[in-house]
């Protein structure tokens, strides 16, 4: 695995030598050995390498890499440029859309966002192609809670964005006293009608951003 920005390896250098960590890399390496992973190596820790440590000013929180050919990237919900918008995605950008009339992006990467302050975190950051959630409990949940801990460690104020439950789950690691937390339903098809649409997250992400004295992020792509 590549590794990490240095913003980012200041921050989590005790969690990156813990035992559990390096059992993770020979995993991931043995999974590349025998086939197809994804994303690609270089792009595993792109959610950091596009948003340093100091500039988050928002948590967008997913579950699992994109497994079909060519679509993970290392941010959560985005895709490649030129690669076809998952429908999760679509569904992303019609919320947007609604909420704040941005035309519908064209491209499927959410880069502009991340380069803005939007960390782009999946809890699960590579998957075995076709397979989803193949690589779960195998060591990235305890990472990846130990980035949300961190992050909720930072002194100003930080909007965690938590679509479904998978994500809501970890509302319990961040402090609430000091962050907002936007939470609704998954903007996956089987859950947007059941709270996602009408939502307005992008919305009440800038409202809660300009309240705390924060610049807010332009979300058309």
């Amino acid at each position: 695995m590549p590794s990490l920005s240095e913003s980012w390896q200041n921050v989590l250098a005790d969690e990156m030598s813990q035992p559990y960590f390096a059992q993770l890399q020979q995993f991931v390496a043995a999974e590349r050995a025998r086939g197809q992973v994804f994303p690609p190596d270089a792009d595993v820790f792109n959610a950091f390498e596009f948003t340093p440590f100091d500039v988050v000013r928002v948590l967008l929180l997913g579950q699992d890499p994109y497994h079909d050919d060519g679509q993970a990237h290392g941010l959560c919900f985005s895709v490649k440029p030129g690669v076809k918008q998952p429908p999760s995605l679509k569904n992303i950008f019609k919320e947007l859309h609604a909420d704040l009339g941005c035309p519908i992006p064209k491209t499927g990467s959410l880069e502009p966002w991340a380069r803005q302050g939007v960390l782009m975190l999946n809890t699960v950051l590579t998957v075995r192609a076709h397979e989803p959630a193949s690589h779960a409990n195998q060591g990235w949940e305890k990472f990846t809670d130990a980035v949300i801990r961190k992050v909720s460690e930072k002194d100003e104020a930080v909007v965690f964005v938590l679509w479904g439950g998978h994500a809501q789950k970890k509302v319990s690691l961040i402090d609430t006293s000091k962050h907002i937390i936007l939470k609704s339903a998954h903007p996956s098809p089987l859950s947007a009608k059941n709270g996602f649409f009408g939502a307005k997250p992008f919305s009440k992400i800038n409202a809660a951003l300009a309240e705390n004295g924060r610049s807010e992020i332009d979300w058309q792509i």
